[in-house]
């Protein structure tokens, strides 16, 4: 069995992304990861207590954790 792939080549007057293709990049990047955060934070708040304890957190630290301000301690090492 063979495949076959075809590779599309773009000029390279069309691979430079000008000003407003930057910005609308970065924009939308943020706005993807600011969707992520708040599900990772809605589904943190969704566990009781016993279960944000056993991943080493206080319901008063998700934010915190999940935009990275606070790292969990390293319990590989117990």
């Amino acid at each position: 069995m063979s495949a076959t792939l075809a590779t599309i080549v773009w000029p390279e007057v069309t691979k430079r992304a000008n000003a407003f293709t930057q910005i609308f990049s970065a924009c939308w990047d943020g706005f993807a990861r600011y969707l992520v955060s708040r599900a990772a934070i809605a589904t943190l708040h969704g566990l009781d207590d016993r279960a944000l304890r056993d991943i080493g957190l206080a319901r008063s630290q998700i934010e915190a954790a999940v935009y990275g301000f606070i790292t969990l301690p390293d319990r590989a090492r117990m």
